[in-house]
């Protein structure tokens, strides 16, 4: 199934659960590109807003938010917009740290699901795609702050990304793409 199709298939699902309204919350930055053609998906007008999380602290095994939400989401239905799922820990924090603002119901969507790799049940509503346990990169997700851009979903090697973080742009971009000087 095709990415589009999919996101398709979530928005319709989403809009006929959720027909009185909603407020989406997207995570930074991963999910932009997902949470944008999701929202164009929609039947229904919802309200968006965004919060990003740190990278895990170095043997810490915990983020913190750095930008919260605008928005008071008390007594709302809420919708936690992911671009993928995979141990659950980041899940679990923020459906915690949502769950506190006593929102009327919290859903979570996800565009992959790498359940293989799960540690903390994750209570996913909506789902894109599962995936199996490989490095996925584009449409939102990246290396290194590259191929986020992409409007496709690519396997990669990690190993060889963390070696040149460039190694897929010719094949992906084009030969003319790391510029020249």
């Amino acid at each position: 199934m095709a990415i589009g199709a999919a996101v398709t298939r979530l928005g319709r699902e989403i809009s006929a659960r959720h027909r009185d309204g909603l407020v989406i919350v997207a995570v930074l930055k991963g999910s932009l590109l997902f949470v944008s053609d999701l929202m164009r998906s929609f039947t229904i007008q919802p309200v968006v807003d965004f919060l990003a999380i740190s990278r895990y602290a170095p043997d810490s095994g915990r983020v913190r938010i750095v930008k919260d939400l605008d928005l008071d989401i008390s007594g709302r239905d809420v919708v936690l917009v992911e671009d993928i799922v995979d141990t659950g820990l980041t899940l679990g924090f923020l459906l915690g740290e949502l769950g506190r603002r006593s929102p009327a119901s919290l859903e979570v969507c996800t565009l992959l699901d790498k359940r293989v790799r799960r540690i903390l049940p994750a209570p996913l509503a909506y789902v894109g795609f599962e995936v199996p346990d490989v490095f996925v990169l584009g449409y939102g997700l990246d290396f290194a702050g590259r191929y986020r851009n992409l409007d496709m979903l690519i396997a990669a090697d990690p190993v060889a990304l963390t070696a040149d973080p460039d190694i897929y742009v010719d094949q992906l971009y084009g030969a003319h793409s790391r510029g020249s000087g």
